[in-house]
């Protein structure tokens, strides 16, 4: 019986008798017909998988100029790249909070707030949602207390995270000036409030160093079992960027990569056989079509399928841990047994050379307008010992030094109550709020920067978004002024231009 792929080289009248090196000729499709090229792919890849095959199509691009080509275009991979001065972080983890934590409850302790709770706040609110919050007070329901030998309070919500005070750092003066969701993200992560199409915090970082593994992508994001975040794909986009500089989603649930063993029977020489015929395809597809930007023109070794099969299985396999590191991070724990997983599967990544992973919480589960009283410590539960496990375990292991943790979403909550002060919650603020930071260079158990008094707006060593971006790029041996990016006869940075500043007391010296 024919197979479905010579069924449809049968079928085609684009084709070509094509000599290939295994001392036989082969009918196949011609390289250019992208359409039946891509179904070829996609049927026969011999169980890469579409992570792997995505990967793959991502790699790498010509590299031999046609003599009548005077002028090259750019040239994108993923080989590592030279920074501009040296790095004090190889590799980030992003654990990203989406609808915005409530720092007064969790990491910024109000005493005024507390004492004048009830009573009419007498500043301007800014509010998203003016006909549901109010302006009266509403204390922290929850303690605070100092731990480490650092002194910082954090709140009972947060007895894990505590346990590693004295290796984070941590702000409390984070400032978009939007209160709205997609508008703050965009500014977070893409540096440029409101903006969509434009690449990534991970895409730049892997632009700008390329990546230290050539078997897995340089750019993970360990996706929520709760379907997508807010801004959905455009936390993770490359934008105008070439496709390479994406993440790469994972599967919420296993297997995270579909289909990365071959079926038996298609396995050894027939696969090589077949992976060698791809590979010639892909170079005259290269040689024709040389410069071309699109994912079809970077098909190149399939050598790295075979590698990264092995190394797919190998970093997702978390049978390999023993017993007391899946107990550090909940796994034996039915509500931080999710998290905790990909907590852990985010440190055996950047172990074998990932640049930049996300965590992401599907839909905005610190959004806490209502019912904060069991919503937030609830959303707490889940994340708290797997992020500080993250900590312990990388420091333990020596990566911490040169791993950046970082952890935080887009926005605050407001000091005032949304609805009835039993049963309600806090709204948006972007005007103040707090991030942790710990690892690859930032300054230990310190905190930096201040709200006012009740804890509405950022009052001293004021961080934006660009500020963060511009001080997380000068640990990865980056200028924020000199990664550029040519886009429709513009450069644009990440910072945008914009007046911000590394934050040097946040660097460790």
């Amino acid at each position: 019986m024919r197979s479905q792929a010579e069924l449809e080289i049968e079928n085609n009248e684009n084709v070509i008798d094509y000599p290939n090196d295994l001392n036989s000729r082969c009918t196949m499709l011609k390289p250019n017909i992208i359409t039946n090229r891509r179904d070829f792919l996609a049927r026969n890849a011999m169980g890469i998988g579409s992570v792997a095959l995505a990967w793959l199509l991502q790699q790498e691009q010509a590299n031999a100029k046609p003599a009548n080509v005077q002028t090259a275009p750019p040239v994108f991979d993923m080989l590592p790249k030279k920074p501009h001065h040296a790095p004090r972080a190889d590799a980030m983890i992003s654990l990203f909070m989406h609808g915005g934590p409530s720092h007064v409850d969790l990491f910024d302790p109000k005493p005024e707030l507390t004492k004048y709770d009830g009573k009419d706040y007498a500043g301007d609110v800014v509010y998203s949602f003016v006909n549901r919050a109010s302006k009266r007070l509403m204390g922290s329901p929850w303690k605070f207390r100092p731990h480490g030998e650092c002194g910082t309070e954090i709140s009972e919500l947060l007895p894990h995270t505590a346990s590693v005070v004295d290796d984070i750092c941590l702000i409390r003066s984070m400032h978009t000036g939007y209160n709205g969701h997609e508008v703050s993200i965009r500014f977070m992560n893409a540096g440029i409030a409101g903006v969509t199409g434009r690449p990534s915090l991970g895409a730049w970082i892997t632009y700008g160093l390329g990546s230290e593994s050539q078997d897995l992508p340089a750019y993970l994001v360990l996706s929520d079992p709760g379907g997508n975040p807010v801004d959905s794909t455009h936390n993770w986009s490359s934008g105008w960027m070439p496709p390479l500089f994406q993440g790469t989603v994972l599967r919420p649930s296993e297997p995270r990569i579909l289909n990365l063993d071959a079926p038996v029977h298609l396995r050894g020489e027939l696969q090589r056989k077949n992976l060698d015929l791809l590979a010639a395809l892909n170079q005259k597809h290269l040689e024709e079509h040389y410069g071309d930007d699109d994912l079809e023109a970077r098909i190149s070794s399939y050598e790295l399928a075979a590698r990264m099969q092995v190394a797919a299985k190998d970093a997702l396999d978390i049978t390999q841990e023993t017993e007391v590191t899946h107990k550090m991070y909940g796994l034996d724990d039915p509500a931080t047994q999710e998290y905790g997983t990909r907590c852990l599967l985010a440190r055996r990544l950047v172990e074998r050379g990932v640049r930049f992973v996300q965590l992401f919480l599907g839909g905005q589960p610190w959004d806490n307008h209502t019912n904060i009283r069991e919503a937030l410590p609830a959303i707490a539960r889940r994340t708290d010992k797997p992020s500080a496990a993250l900590v312990q375990d990388l420091k333990q292991r020596g990566l911490l030094d040169t791993t950046v943790v970082h952890w935080g979403g887009e926005i605050g909550r407001l000091p005032v109550t949304e609805g009835d002060p039993a049963s309600g919650g806090r709204d948006h603020n972007g005007q103040g709020f707090s991030t942790w930071l710990a690892g690859g260079g930032f300054k230990p158990g310190m905190t930096y920067g201040e709200t006012d008094e009740f804890g509405h707006k950022s009052v001293t060593d004021v961080v934006t978004p660009n500020d963060y971006q511009a001080t997380l790029l000068q640990l990865f041996g980056i200028d924020h002024q000199k990664l550029t990016y040519l886009h429709n006869n513009q450069e644009h940075k990440l910072t945008n231009n914009a007046p911000c500043r590394v934050v040097e007391e946040i660097i460790r010296t």
